[in-house]
């Protein structure tokens, strides 16, 4: 999605150098095994690639460090909540009723660690037919609102259901740099802008 491929080179500290499109820093998993290959670990595994991931490169000076987690309540953000510290965690789910049950456990594990949870994001919100601009929840419609009401949560925002985005990402381009002006890319930019508000301003 960030245009990104390839093996990150070593520095004279043997730190890794994350690779970087659009002036964003980004490391993956992927960078560092066969595209094709699955990621099989569990356990002591995860968290020592989690370590290494956080640990062993040379990220400089950041902005924000941005940590895309699977859903659930598993190795992974149990490993990433008890060895950093974390300024908040975003929840983000579509409304239907299945995704909302992992969201809802998401939100309380953070809860349980401590973790600010800034809020939550509902995606795949709306579908707009492209044609004669009809509007359908293919989803449901406010689950995630409701959902947030229950947890006493925000809103960050809601991110369409659009063809756009799909071609956008598949072709390397984040939607805000290949359509900066459309619904989709601002209410990205929306959500960015709510996280940074709620985030505790860094010290001087």
């Amino acid at each position: 999605m960030m245009n990104l491929k390839g093996n990150p080179e070593l520095t004279p500290k043997n730190l890794m150098r994350p690779l970087k499109n659009y002036g964003i820093a980004c490391m993956s998993m992927g960078f560092l095994i066969e595209e094709t290959a699955p990621v099989v670990w569990r356990g002591l595994m995860v968290m020592s690639a989690v370590e290494k991931l956080l640990r062993q490169v040379d990220w400089g000076q950041l902005d924000y460090l941005v940590i895309d987690m699977p859903p659930g309540t598993g190795d992974v953000q149990l490993s990433v909540s008890q060895n950093i510290p974390i300024a908040g965690a975003v929840i983000i789910s579509t409304p239907q009723d299945v995704a909302l049950l992992d969201a809802r456990k998401g939100a309380e594990m953070f809860r349980k660690v401590h973790v600010p949870v800034l809020g939550l994001v509902q995606n795949m919100s709306v579908f707009q037919c492209p044609k004669c601009k009809h509007e359908t929840h293919i989803f449901g419609a406010d689950g995630v609102r409701d959902l947030a009401k229950t947890l006493g949560l925000d809103i960050l925002g809601d991110i369409p259901l659009h063809v756009n985005i799909r071609e956008s990402c598949d072709s390397g381009q984040p939607v805000v740099i290949a359509q900066p002006q459309s619904d989709a890319a601002k209410a990205y930019l929306k959500i960015a802008m709510e996280i940074v508000r709620r985030l505790p301003v860094p010290p001087a």
